[in-house]
């Protein structure tokens, strides 16, 4: 199959059943693989529409909605984007990448919710405890974070993207902004995290919720353990800041790209023959170079799989001045010492479909034929019955 037809799905419906034939997989796994293969086929039902222009009818199906499908994350985003629009600040944003060395991920595939349980935790830590220094901003600071866990290559890299304005309140109740082009020393960032990260992992595992199989079975034993974390404390951890955003407009558009991101969108499927999957990928140990790669279908199956997070697990969080229970409060003490007062810094569409439409040019509501007329719904198909229950995890 070529590129000019080749989806996610098709790969799971291809060779998705012999591999569950072939590994025992988690519910949420299994589920899925389930709401990819049926996303926007008869299986989930879906409404028949007509156009008032040119009479034009089709078929319209429903979509899984499983945060891991890449057909499903374009309303998602822009219901998120919409939310977050009076959210935004007039001053700089910046961007900050933290990042767990590879003998960590191994640990993490073993125990995926309470390592990356860490890396929030630490990240967050982090960030709050060196702006809330008076050596560097001295103030309190808001973000919010964003797990990947993948690679252009799909192996497994867990790291978070940290969204963080240019500056926070004072004990005054005071803004104070970062200098233009710098918000805190990533190596000092680097270090607390490093510390931060180890000593949550060592309670972890003392606590007994670490559980080890397989390559990492000898960790079971305490010295093991410790002889397998003691590099990580002489190596520096990967934590850098991108240059600027700029302003809330920059944001915006940024985290349109962004936040909801899949391991894999369909764009980077070339070919699905023979049994195996091309996809195109950036090596950015090579300067972002663009390269192609060809696996078995199994083992793309199972790098996608890696990325799939655990039922009910929260992949975008959010902390200090933005932390739900205080957002509100904070930024009106935000935008008062900013002598912003108006909350809607940017156009906020009513409905969320007329937001898509003003990020992706292209409106729901508009015949794909004529391009004129509008589509009305005259019918509604009711999905298959045997169709196990997807819609449990789409958070």
């Amino acid at each position: 199959m070529s590129s000019s037809t080749l989806e996610l799905a098709d790969i799971f419906r291809q060779h998705g059943p012999t591999y569950r034939q072939a590994h025992r997989l988690p519910r949420h796994q299994l589920l899925l693989m389930r709401a990819i293969e049926t996303c926007r086929t008869a299986a989930l039902g879906g409404v028949v529409e007509w156009c008032d222009h040119c009479q034009f009818t089709h078929i319209r199906y429903r979509s899984c909605r499983n945060r891991h499908c890449p057909k499903c994350q374009g309303l998602a985003r822009a219901r998120w984007l919409q939310q977050r629009t009076a959210e935004l600040l007039p001053t700089q944003y910046f961007h900050v990448v933290f990042t767990i060395p590879e003998t960590l991920a191994a640990i993490a595939f073993q125990n995926p919710k309470i390592v990356y349980d860490i890396l929030f935790q630490a990240t967050s830590q982090t960030l709050l405890t060196i702006a809330a220094d008076p050596k560097h901003l001295g103030a309190a600071i808001g973000f919010f974070a964003v797990l990947h866990t993948w690679g252009q290559n799909l192996h497994l890299h867990p790291h978070l993207h940290c969204v963080v304005p240019g500056g926070g309140l004072s004990p005054d109740g005071q803004w104070l902004s970062c200098r233009p082009g710098f918000f805190l020393p990533v190596k000092v960032l680097s270090r607390l995290f490093r510390r931060l990260f180890l000593k949550a992992l060592e309670k972890a595992y003392a606590d007994g919720q670490l559980r080890f199989f397989s390559s990492l079975e000898a960790l079971r034993h305490p010295d093991s353990f410790a002889r397998y974390l003691a590099p990580l404390r002489e190596i520096d951890w990967v934590v850098y800041a991108k240059p600027p955003f700029g302003g809330p407009r920059q944001v915006l558009q940024y985290l349109g790209r962004y936040t909801h991101r899949v391991a894999i969108s369909n764009e980077r499927l070339l070919t699905l023959q023979d049994g195996s999957v091309t996809f195109r990928w950036k090596d950015y140990r090579q300067s972002q170079r663009s390269k192609v790669m060809t696996v078995s279908a199994e083992e793309f199956i199972r790098r996608f799989l890696l990325h799939s997070l655990p039922t009910g697990f929260q992949r975008i969080r959010y902390y200090g001045l933005l932390a739900n229970c205080r957002r509100t409060e904070q930024l009106a003490r935000c935008r008062q010492s900013l002598d912003a007062p108006c909350s809607d810094l940017l156009p906020r569409p009513a409905d969320y479909r007329e937001f898509y439409a003003q990020l992706t040019g292209r409106t729901l509501r508009r015949c794909p034929k004529c391009q004129v007329g509008t589509m009305i719904q005259i019918e509604i198909l009711f999905p298959w019955r045997n169709v196990l229950p997807i819609g449990a995890d789409t958070s």
